[in-house]
Parts: structure tokens; C-alpha cells; sequence
């Protein structure tokens, strides 16, 4: 592939596509490792390559064009699909089953093969980066089934944070719901979303997870959506949610 990285007027192809709307940086520098960015039908494998607006940018076969205005859906994921465009161990994939229904997305954030419940999904990487960055700390929500016993007070512990295999997680919000048998029902929130975070947790308090759904993330909620419906969020209401400052962050 020839090499731009001097041209003066290139920009970094992570760069470029999340200002395209189409990933964040980071999820950008995924899609290259998972060899679905093409440059001039060439595959990249760098995400220090640079371009320009008129070569022929592709990911999995389709172009890059104008940028759309952000646009975000909430989604009912169900269990056994995994949050990520290629899998590869062949599961069904989040990006499969919306495929026909959406035009092409990015999920905020991920959830587990078995967690279930709301996924965020946008057409814009500069919105995914913002609802994704800790320091904007939008709770998430989650209702989980767990088998053993537990008490209030052993769930109070969370309230400041936990250090777990040298490991610090932050304050968790944590109220039994109900008994079942061998099992409980928890509703639990946390803020930073840290890679099997819920799990981790209740594993710390010698409580196994049977069942785990998203039920918020920030001000978005599952509500009475069905596994694997989609229901897209208004205009006008995700400028009320997201604030006039966060807005104008990312061109909404």
C-alpha cells in the first residue's frame, strides 16, 4: 500500500473515521485489527496510516461518505451474541442480528455473550467516545440473578469501592430485590464499567451470576423493550439527555 503517513494534509485513519461518524479511535483501531478497513481495495493493518478524503475508504466492503447527523438506538440484546463486528469463533454477532435494520453502528460500551439487556447503539464515533469516557461517569444499571446467600450489609461493603486481584473498582450502589430459592434478585449501579465489572463483584462476595441484564445506562433506560427489538431515540429527546454542552461536542 503506497504511504501517505508525509502527505501534509493526510490524517490518521482512526482519526479520520471517527470523525466520520463511523468509531471511536479505539473501536476504529478494532475494525483494522479485524482486517475489514480497506484504502484503495487494499486491506489496512495500521492504524497510523494516513488519508485523504478522496481515496476510497471501506469498512467490510462498504464506503465511507458524508458524515450523518449523530443518531442513537436503544437495543434489547439477547443472550449468546457477542458485541463485536467479527468473531473469531464464529458466534452470532450484536452487528448480525441489526444489520438489516439499521444502517451501519457502533455499540457504546459492550455487554458480555450471556449479559442481556440495553445496548446503546449510534452511527457516530464521536458520540460513542463521549457516553464511553469515565470521567462523564454515566451510571449503569443492572438487575442481576445470582446463586447464594448474601446480606445487605455484605453488599453495603461496595458503597466506597473495592480493590478485587489488585483490581480498584468504584462506589457501587447495591439493594437486594428479592429471594428465590437458591438464588437473589439484585438491582446494582455502577459508573465505570470495567471488563466483567457486575460479575467480578458478586463473585468478591462469593455470589455465582446465573443471570445478568442491563437495565439503564445514564439516562437511558430498557424499559419495556423485547429481546431484540430496537427503538431509536428521538432527536429531541437525546439533545434534552445529553445537554447543550455535550451537544455541541459532537455536532448535534
Amino acid at each position: 500500500m503506497t504511504d501517505t503517513s508525509k502527505l501534509p494534509d493526510g490524517e490518521r485513519i482512526a482519526k479520520f473515521l471517527a470523525r466520520a461518524g463511523i468509531a471511536s479511535r479505539r473501536e476504529a483501531e478494532r475494525l483494522i485489527e479485524q482486517g475489514i478497513v480497506t484504502v484503495n481495495g487494499e486491506t489496512l493493518t495500521t492504524p497510523a496510516f494516513k488519508v485523504t478524503p478522496e481515496m476510497d475508504i471501506r469498512i467490510d466492503g462498504t464506503r465511507v461518505g458524508v458524515k450523518q447527523p449523530p443518531r442513537l438506538w436503544r437495543y434489547h440484546k439477547p443472550s449468546g451474541l457477542v458485541t463485536t463486528h467479527k468473531d473469531p469463533q464464529g458466534r452470532p454477532t450484536v452487528f448480525d442480528a441489526v444489520a438489516h435494520r439499521l444502517p451501519r453502528v457502533i455499540s457504546i460500551g459492550r455487554l458480555d455473550l450471556t449479559t442481556e439487556g440495553l445496548l446503546l447503539l449510534t452511527n457516530d464515533g464521536g458520540l460513542a467516545r463521549q457516553l464511553e469516557l469515565p470521567a462523564n461517569a454515566w451510571t449503569r444499571r443492572y438487575r442481576v440473578r445470582a446463586f447464594g446467600k448474601i446480606r445487605q450489609s455484605d453488599l453495603d461493603t461496595l458503597k466506597d469501592g473495592v480493590a478485587i486481584d489488585g483490581v480498584r473498582y468504584g462506589p457501587v450502589r447495591a439493594a437486594i430485590d428479592q429471594v428465590q430459592g437458591a438464588n437473589v434478585w439484585i438491582t446494582l449501579s455502577i459508573t465505570e464499567g470495567k471488563k466483567r465489572e457486575v460479575r467480578k463483584l458478586m463473585e468478591h462476595l462469593d455470589l455465582t451470576v446465573n443471570r445478568l441484564i442491563r437495565t439503564a445506562y445514564g439516562p437511558f433506560q430498557l424499559g419495556k423493550l423485547a429481546a431484540g427489538e430496537i427503538e431509536e431515540v428521538p432527536g429531541k429527546q437525546l439533545k434534552e439527555q445529553l445537554g447543550k454542552k455535550f451537544c455541541a461536542e459532537i455536532g448535534l
